[in-house]
């Protein structure tokens, strides 16, 4: 299932990420217990205006979703999220990929991204993809790939 375009996200698309990025985190919920994901909290509004956001974007609907920052030393992945329709169907990579080719071109030789420890599938999707632990505390994994 390739009928997704990733575009830049507009001021509009702050509610289609939302239910997107809830539908792709609430699966992990029931295991999280207490701890509150933070891109359930998030203001997409502020966001779209405030980071690099794209959307992945199929037959109207909001897919996926991608938010990135960038500083004089780094570039982080901060967010990226499937629908769950569409997961399973090459589209996560395809927002990696697209994530790793726009740090790329702003000049950057890596990329560093986050991650609950208790989403473990996504452990082994980065793992997978090539990406290297670099830290890990009791919530969080630290992840970074060289961009070739």
């Amino acid at each position: 299932m390739t009928d997704w375009k990733i575009r830049a996200a507009t001021p509009d698309d702050a509610t289609g990420i939302q239910r997107c990025m809830h539908a792709a985190y609430s699966v992990y919920l029931p295991r999280m217990g207490d701890f509150n994901l933070p891109p359930l909290e998030a203001d997409y509004a502020a966001e779209i205006e405030d980071f690099p956001v794209w959307v992945a974007e199929a037959n109207g609907s909001i897919v996926g979703g991608l938010i990135m920052s960038f500083d004089e030393n780094h570039a982080t992945l901060v967010n990226v999220a499937v629908s769950p329709d569409f997961q399973g169907h090459g589209l996560g990579r395809g927002l990696l990929d697209f994530a790793e080719a726009e740090a790329k071109q702003r000049g950057f030789s890596r990329l560093q991204l986050a991650t609950h420890t208790l989403l473990t599938e996504n452990l082994a999707i980065y793992k997978h993809l090539g990406w290297e632990l670099i830290d890990k505390n009791d919530f969080r994994v630290f992840f970074e790939k060289g961009l070739i």
